[in-house]
């Protein structure tokens, strides 16, 4: 059998590591490792028992004082004062227990207390509330300890009796055709107990849906897939061990008329073509409704892009950029060549065209000699030579 790693190496954590450090570590590395996460995964179930291992000991005052001082051999044989059956099982690991127990459906014999299963939700925003940061309540429920018969399972004044099979040790014994093995009792599933008078609340599950409130409070600068954790407001696991994390993924809709590129915003402004031409001051609403000035460029063409500085989203909670930085709005200008003219306005389009006609053919074409063509459509040969 391979050597046992280090306890606090296989938790990732260091040797005063406090027991909140210590649980901490034991959440992330068990929903890692989880068998529900890692179907057909042997080298992740070899992990996940690994870490359960770990965790049984360092979050026990007494085992973890036992093994800073001795080692292994000092918690093996702490463990082994059990019964014969126990000891026997507990003798041929983590690994073993937790893979047994998990092909059975039940729990290890042996091992730390299970904690609470995570729960995932996910939650939809607009781009304006991702861009100012919401805070939304929701109910969630969750799968918590039964409150009438506390986890027990067992009707009150009751209580769990012992199993007959495998007489509470949880395991019993089994040919396998090479011998005699150990697997975890088919009776009790590994309770080690029975419940012949089952709680009416719970129908002896031991576990309860319990609908519970929580306020997501949603930071600026939010970004789709951006994940907020809950530490403690998943499911419950057994009795005295931490509960599993809550997750809100974020999905951010799409805007009608604002689009997220980084951290900065794009949009689309039309302009006339006498503002294009002229060039000048346009207002704009920005997303959060505030009105900004821009100057669109004298000769302006269509997609040409106008940068204004600040207006756009917030760094995100996880950015390096300071909090108050802001990214920028990018204008993209639309040209609205006119369809429908006015006599006045077609009276004003012929002059230009004539005032262009009458310069000297070897001049290159002058800015009004090009809102000309795009008017008219027409083009000379040199043009198209160009």
């Amino acid at each position: 059998m391979a050597e046992k790693r280090d306890y606090y190496e296989v938790l990732g954590v260091v040797r005063t590591a406090t027991e909140v450090e210590i649980t901490k570590a034991y959440r992330q590395l068990a929903k890692q490792y989880h068998p529900d996460r890692n179907i057909g995964d042997d080298e992740a179930k070899v992990r996940y028992a690994e870490v359960d291992e770990a965790y049984a000991v360092l979050n026990d005052a007494g085992r973890r004082a036992r093994y800073d001082r001795y080692g292994h051999a000092g918690v093996e044989a702490m463990d082994g004062a059990g019964s014969e059956a126990a000891d026997f099982f507990g003798g041929l690991g983590g690994f073993l227990g937790d893979l047994l127990g998990g092909m059975a459906g039940g729990r290890r014999a042996r091992g730390p207390r299970r904690g609470g299963e995570g729960l995932a939700a996910a939650l939809e925003i607009d781009l304006l509330e991702a861009a100012t940061g919401v805070s939304k309540t929701f109910t969630v429920t969750t799968e918590q300890i039964c409150r009438t018969c506390g986890g027990t399972g067992a009707k009150a004044g009751s209580q769990p009796a012992p199993c007959r099979r495998c007489r509470g040790q949880r395991v019993e014994v089994v040919n396998t055709g090479f011998g005699s093995a150990h697997i975890q009792c088919r009776g009790c599933g590994g309770r080690g107990t029975v419940i012949s008078d089952p709680c009416p609340a719970c129908r002896g599950a031991g576990r309860e849906q319990v609908p519970e409130q929580v306020t997501a409070n949603i930071p600026p600068g939010v970004d789709d897939d951006t994940i907020l954790t809950y530490p403690g407001r998943g499911h419950a696991g057994d009795p005295g061990a931490p509960r599993g994390d809550l997750e809100f993924h974020l999905r951010v809709r799409r805007h009608k008329i604002f689009e997220r590129d980084g951290h900065h915003l794009r949009c689309d402004c039309r302009v006339s073509f006498a503002r294009a031409a002229l060039g000048g001051p346009m207002l704009l609403v920005t997303l959060t409704g505030d009105t900004v000035t821009f100057e669109v460029p004298r000769g302006c063409q269509t997609h040409t892009v106008v940068r204004v500085p600040g207006y756009g989203m917030p760094a995100r909670p996880d950015s390096r950029r300071t909090s108050d930085a802001k990214g920028d709005l990018l204008v993209r200008v639309i040209v609205e060549t006119p369809t429908k003219l006015t006599s006045e306005q077609e009276e004003l389009f012929r002059k230009l065209a004539e005032l262009e006609n009458n310069q000297s053919s070897g001049t290159s074409k002058g800015l009004f000699g090009k809102l000309k063509d795009l008017v008219t459509g027409e083009t000379t040969p040199k043009d198209e030579k160009k």
